[in-house]
Order: structure tokens, then C-alpha cells, then sequence
């Protein structure tokens, strides 16, 4: 039992060494001047190769899939280790400080988006794609595009953070978060036992946004945790990984900003079409890697 007694105010300890440790801070604001760089095309993208990024340069991947052109787009990395979404401009874009972060200068005045499910809607608005135009269709696929948004926190800075990168392991957070994480893939196992796709037989944003995360956990791409999780029981979240895993567009979302890895999985920054080129598609891992 621990003997910690909260103090009445709260002031921050020195770093405690865990990874990240050093990017964690209670305030917010820039912390340098840094203008964020600007491409050729209207959208400007800003991220790293985390779950979250990756669901952005998917549904970009995915939209030019589908021809539309309007969707090209450039992409810097952001590296998050070094405090670069600290920087004045990334603040501006994003005051969170979180990637990823869009910019969308298609009009006069620049548009910003911040919150990885906010820029996969307004993408998907934009270009009329990825949400269902039926009713029913398009309330399962914002509904499991929030659930999403809610229930990652718990995978990742609960589970992950707790099993994987605390300096120290304390079995009462690991737990809470291993039996909340195991009830999420209870609920998407249950859920595409009845639906190939999150939101019925039609492919969505909803997918985008999960994949990346539940999928690369029983992939065992994240954490290193399959085998304390048992996430194979969850043959139907297997299925649907393992189907998503093999689009063109899904594969080619996964390089961009990524920088860990093989090196052939890799493709730090996105400006043109032809930045794959020298990525050959059976070069291509599934989820993670």
C-alpha cells in the first residue's frame, strides 16, 4: 500500500525519468518562436507516425485513392521529442500542443483543425466522403468516431503509459487499465462480429480512427502487450484489422511521418505522390512494425 498523501496544492516534481517525461508540462503556450513551414498545396499537414497521425494520413491517402485530387497535400513532421508542438506557429495552428494539426489554406483566410477526429470530419465533409449519407449509417459512424476520441485515452495514457513507459510498474493502475482496455475489445469484438466495418457493410472514418489504435494493439504492434492482453480471443477486431491492413491507401498512410521502424516503412515527410516511389508496395508491413 502506497503511503503518498496528497498535498493541498499541487506543484510539479522534477522529471521522474519516465519516457515522455520530458515533454510533460502544466501549462500551456509556446515555449519558442518557430514558424510552421508551408508547401504547394492547400493542405498542410503536421503530425508524427503516432495512432493519431496516422488516422489523418490514411483518410488523405484514402480521399486521393478515390480521386480526389484536392486532397493532396503536404506533410511535416512534427517531432514531438524535441518540443517542436511547442513551437509558436504549431501553437497557433494547434493550443493544445498535440499533433496532429491541419491547416487548410484552400481559402482566403486559413483554416485551422485541430484533434485528429475533428480533422478526419471536416475531411470527410469537405469531400463529401468516408461518412454515410443514410441517417442511421452516418449516426453509427460519429458515434463510434467519439467513442473513439473517448476511449483511446484509457488504451493509451492509461494501459500504455502504465505497462509500457512508467519508470515504475504499480499493479493497481495496470490492472484498472488492462480490465478497462479488455472491455473495449470486448465491445468492438462483439460489435464486427455483426458488421464487417464500424459502421455496417460501408467503410468510414470510424475505421480510420480506430484502426490505427485497436488495431496495432492485437497486431501486438503497440505496448508489447498481446500476450498480457490475450488480444487474439478477439478473432472478429483480428479479422477487421487484418482486412484493413491490406488497402493500398492504409498502407501508404502508415509510412508518412513515420520514423521508427524499418527504414523501408518509413517516409518522415509527404509532399507529392511521388515521395513513395522508392517505397515498393511489397516493401509494406501491416499494422505497426
Amino acid at each position: 500500500m502506497s503511503d503518498y498523501v496528497p498535498p493541498k496544492v499541487w506543484t510539479p516534481s522534477a522529471p521522474n525519468g519516465g519516457r515522455f517525461a520530458n515533454i510533460n508540462r502544466p501549462v500551456a503556450g509556446p515555449t519558442h518562436e518557430k514558424a510552421l513551414p508551408v508547401g504547394r498545396h492547400p493542405l498542410q499537414l503536421y503530425s508524427l507516425g503516432t495512432p493519431n497521425g496516422v488516422k489523418v494520413t490514411v483518410m488523405l491517402e484514402e480521399l486521393l485513392a478515390l480521386g480526389h485530387t484536392g486532397a493532396e497535400y503536404d506533410a511535416w513532421l512534427i517531432d514531438i521529442g524535441k518540443g517542436d508542438q511547442f513551437g509558436s506557429g504549431f501553437v497557433e495552428a494547434n493550443p493544445n500542443s498535440k499533433i496532429p494539426a491541419l491547416v487548410d489554406h484552400s481559402a482566403a483566410t486559413p483554416t485551422r483543425v485541430f484533434e485528429s477526429g475533428a480533422i478526419l470530419l471536416y475531411l470527410a465533409e469537405r469531400f463529401g466522403a468516408f461518412v454515410p449519407t443514410d441517417p442511421q449509417k452516418r449516426a453509427a459512424c460519429l458515434s463510434w468516431l467519439f467513442w473513439q476520441m473517448g476511449a483511446a485515452p484509457y488504451l493509451g495514457g492509461g494501459f500504455g503509459h502504465f505497462y509500457a513507459y512508467a519508470p515504475v510498474k504499480i499493479e493497481y493502475c495496470i490492472d484498472r487499465f488492462a480490465m478497462e482496455v479488455k472491455r473495449q475489445l470486448d465491445v468492438l469484438d462483439r460489435h464486427l462480429a455483426e458488421h464487417r466495418y464500424m459502421a455496417g457493410d460501408e467503410y468510414t472514418i470510424a475505421d480510420m480512427a480506430i484502426w490505427p489504435w485497436y488495431g496495432a494493439l492485437v497486431a501486438d504492434h503497440v505496448y508489447d502487450a498481446a500476450e498480457f492482453l490475450q488480444t487474439a480471443s478477439y478473432t472478429h477486431v483480428v479479422r477487421w484489422t487484418n482486412e484493413l491492413a491490406e488497402r493500398p491507401a492504409v498502407k501508404r498512410g502508415r509510412m508518412v511521418n513515420r520514423v521508427f521502424g524499418r527504414p523501408e516503412t518509413q517516409l518522415r515527410e509527404r509532399h507529392d505522390a511521388s515521395d513513395f516511389d522508392t517505397k515498393t508496395q511489397d516493401k509494406l508491413e501491416p499494422v505497426g512494425g
